[in-house]
């Protein structure tokens, strides 16, 4: 059972979608799979009603989005980076030729509101501030709540958010948050196979991109987004992810019978209810830390509710890793400069605690030198 930080478990239901007889995809039957996930991608993003945003779903990974982002972008970027995929966005920014100034915390940390204000103030314009909300890398939550009390004295400066190990797991609130742009892979907390991104702009976003010259065409922001709210796709896409994506939507969402007039309220509380499932699970796994005299490498207040970064201490993480999977469960080691000094556990998706708790057992057996092969 896979519990690293992505890609995660797929229930059997989804991957039998994906084994569906392929279709063309400019027939009625596609473009009724895509209207099918509008209501709820509303949902994930957390549109405020009313919203005048383009959510969508492309072909691509998470991180051609992040190219996405920045080729519908004006030239000044200020990126904030505390972690290995942050860090990767802010070079993807200066490979396009962007005019890129970032700020940096240690991993994980939190890049400080109050120097993001101060480089805003005295160092701006800027066209946009890149950031990653769920930092996969550390398990470092930067809180969208924070950014948007700063972004909201900065109004002519956009906010791009990677929310990769963050949405349907965690609220967006994509209006309330100021953000202009968001995107993530479907592999982290929609617990799908890796291979379509979903991704929602502003319109502001979308109009300024519009000016843009030379935008290519694949990552074309406005290509893409545009395509999808007339129900097309600007290429062939990757159907079977279709498919699963807008039943994994619509399981999330509680179900696609609902009465029309108990629907609405309905969705939120079914949305509201994974989200809660997320942080018990997290919660969970704090505590199982410090039972073993561990602790998280962010604070709790900076920790993602989707991947939680725990510090090896005296632990021998090859060891603890190669004695889980004789029993069966796949860990993360730590990423990049932390491999051996951290490991990390993916409670999101459709695992369930009943599975983090035989998870944790089984790391309990592993710790305490009494495992055995299954």
């Amino acid at each position: 059972m896979l519990w690293i930080p992505g890609p995660t478990h797929v229930r059997p239901e989804l991957l039998q979608e994906m084994a569906r007889p392929t279709i063309c995809h400019r027939t009625k039957e596609m473009t009724d799979v895509i209207e099918r996930m509008h209501p709820h991608l509303n949902f994930a993003f957390g549109l405020a009603e009313g919203s005048t945003a383009h959510p969508a779903v492309h072909s691509t990974s998470a991180t051609g989005m992040m190219e996405a982002s920045l080729i519908g972008s004006g030239p000044r970027i200020l990126s904030l980076v505390n972690g290995a995929f942050s860090k990767r966005w802010a070079e993807i920014a200066q490979a396009l030729g962007k005019d890129v100034l970032v700020l940096e915390a240690e991993w994980g940390q939190v890049v400080s509101m109050e120097e993001l204000d101060r480089t805003l103030t005295e160092q701006g314009p800027f066209d946009a501030i890149t950031y990653v909300m769920s930092e996969t890398s550390t398990g470092t939550l930067t809180p969208p709540e924070d950014v948007a009390a700063v972004m909201r004295k900065h109004p002519e400066t956009m906010v791009f958010t990677d929310v990769v190990s963050a949405i349907a797991g965690r609220a967006i609130d994509f209006d309330a948050n100021g953000i202009d742009f968001a995107f993530a892979g479907v592999q982290k907390a929609f617990a799908l196979p890796p291979g379509i991104a979903v991704v929602c702009a502003s319109d502001r976003y979308l109009q300024k991109a519009k000016t843009i010259e030379n935008r290519g065409f694949y990552l074309d922001p406005v290509t893409f987004i545009e395509g999808h709210e007339q129900l097309k796709t600007p290429i062939t896409p990757a159907i079977p992810h279709y498919f699963a994506l807008a039943q994994q939507l619509e399981d999330i969402s509680g179900g696609k019978t609902l009465p029309a007039a108990d629907r609405h309220l309905r969705n939120e509380e079914a949305w509201a209810a994974r989200f809660a499932k997320h942080a018990r699970m997290q919660q969970r796994t704090i505590e199982w830390a410090a039972k073993h005299g561990l602790t998280l490498l962010p604070t709790e207040r900076e920790a993602s509710p989707c991947v939680s970064c725990i510090q090896s201490g005296e632990i021998h993480v090859p060891d603890l890793i190669a004695g889980l999977a004789k029993l069966g469960f796949t860990l993360g080691n730590g990423y990049g400069k932390l491999k051996n000094l951290t490991f990390r556990i993916g409670h999101m998706g459709d695992h369930t605690e009943e599975g983090l708790e035989a998870l944790l057992a089984a790391a309990d057996q592993v710790l305490n030198g009494n495992a055995a092969t299954v």
